[in-house]
């Protein structure tokens, strides 16, 4: 009987326990994009390399393009890192002046995705950044590339 009783009671305390952990877990707001730090993730998913020559990061929470005009680079090839985090996918569409000279597609679950571009001439690039499935958080990169 003594035997049957401490079980019961070691039951009814993991119950509870349980239950506590679970109260306090549910009062806890979960983190969502519109509240995310970007610097922080941006430095933990896709920290500044060396040569970087173009970096940005931010948050999508519409479905509204958001552009980045470069200062002017050389011509050469390059590797344009991104990632995004969120769900769905992250489109950028990079032009020098008024030509395209890639898009290039993240998929948006925290892993980067790297594309070689190449820039014809010295030029500022403009990089626009969009998404159909908001909110997401994205960050970018371009190096000169290996070779």
């Amino acid at each position: 009987m003594l035997k049957f009783s401490l079980s019961r009671r070691r039951i009814g305390l993991v119950g509870i326990a349980a239950a506590t952990v679970l109260a306090a877990s549910a009062c806890q707001a979960p983190a969502t994009i519109e509240k995310a730090d970007v610097a922080a993730w941006r430095a933990k998913v896709l920290p500044t390399v060396s040569g970087t020559v173009v970096e940005d990061a931010g948050k999508i929470l519409n479905r509204e393009p958001l552009t980045k005009k470069s200062a002017r680079i050389p011509a050469g090839t390059y590797t344009f890192t991104m990632i995004c985090d969120g769900g769905g996918k992250a489109f950028f569409a990079i032009s020098a002046g008024s030509s395209k000279i890639a898009d290039a597609t993240a998929a948006c679950n925290a892993n980067s995705d790297v594309v070689k571009i190449k820039v014809p001439s010295a030029s500022a690039l403009t990089i626009s950044t969009t998404s159909v499935d908001v909110p997401q958080i994205f960050g970018y990169r371009l190096v000169p590339a290996a070779g």
